[in-house]
């Protein structure tokens, strides 16, 4: 197993199975140096958002790291206030302009239930949905889905849908499991990506997970990155650090036995919890 391994999506796409993430990555120098160093520690799925800010250094440090686009599989995603048919159109446009890409691999709706679209967020997502599988169709986007939905949000979607989401990019680490929504995703076939899979640092803070580490040579977050992948989960760590980028990666050479694998999973809300979309107040 390596960071090239992948999964395979509902429609055939292939995605690799550990991605580097880039949220709370400043733009300009720190997610331009944080996403090269990735790149050349041999990642190959870059995870962005417009939120995010960074979309302009992510794709310069595509472009500067010599790795053929064809090799590479690129997220992006819809940020809230441009909900809807036209807008979303319109920031999608912006988020290929910025990261200099003739498409992306995946386009995510990065929120469910936006604060200024509280009052109508389920036609507001079927009208962003329509835009986004017109960008499936066209190729612009290799695959779409959705990001911190639950099951509501992802009923609501699927009564209009024509594409089902591939994806449901979701709050999971061993404080937060959500096994509701992921059992969801699991029977709909809808591939469930771990974002803050060390918790934004929170799992440092849980004292059990050293002398797991301990057994196997590890650290705490590749301990936890390797739980994450034995669940199934596809793990977006992050870190603007290059030892920890590589460290992030260094995961494929143990498996976590199955009493360990129980013991992580009783960390519940050891490192806090996922928001819940429907009172963000974003």
């Amino acid at each position: 197993m390596s960071l090239t391994d992948t999964y395979t999506l509902s429609n055939g796409v292939k995605i690799p199975q550990v991605g580097f993430g880039t949220w709370q990555s400043a733009n300009g120098d720190e997610a331009y140096h944080a996403v090269l160093a990735a790149l050349n520690a041999g990642y190959r799925h870059i995870d962005t958002a417009a939120a995010y800010g960074n979309e302009e250094s992510v794709g310069q440090a595509i472009i500067d790291s010599g790795v053929s686009r064809e090799d590479l599989f690129v997220t992006t995603k819809l940020w809230n206030a441009d909900h809807g048919y036209e807008a979303t159109k319109e920031a999608f446009g912006r988020s290929l302009e910025k990261l200099r890409l003739d498409y992306v691999d995946l386009y995510l709706i990065h929120w469910p239930n936006p604060i200024d679209f509280r009052q109508n967020w389920q036609q507001a997502n079927a009208d962003s949905w329509r835009s986004i599988e017109e960008f499936y169709a066209n190729g612009t986007a290799k695959a779409i889905g959705v990001s911190n939905f639950r099951e509501k949000h992802l009923d609501a979607l699927l009564e209009t849908a024509k594409v089902k989401p591939m994806v449901n990019q979701l709050f999971i680490n061993p404080s937060d499991m959500q096994p509701g929504v992921v059992n969801y995703n699991n029977n709909h076939d809808i591939l469930t990506e771990a974002y803050s899979p060390l918790g934004t640092g929170g799992i440092f803070k849980i004292p059990e997970l050293a002398p797991i580490g301990r057994k196997y040579g590890k650290t705490p977050a590749q301990v936890v990155l390797r739980w994450s992948l034995q669940h199934g989960f596809l793990p977006l760590p992050k870190s603007v650090h290059e030892k920890y980028i590589k460290e992030n990666a260094d995961i494929f050479d143990f498996n976590l036995s199955n009493t360990d694998m129980k013991t992580i999973d009783g960390f519940h809300g050891k490192a806090g919890l996922a928001i819940d979309p429907d009172t963000a107040t974003w």
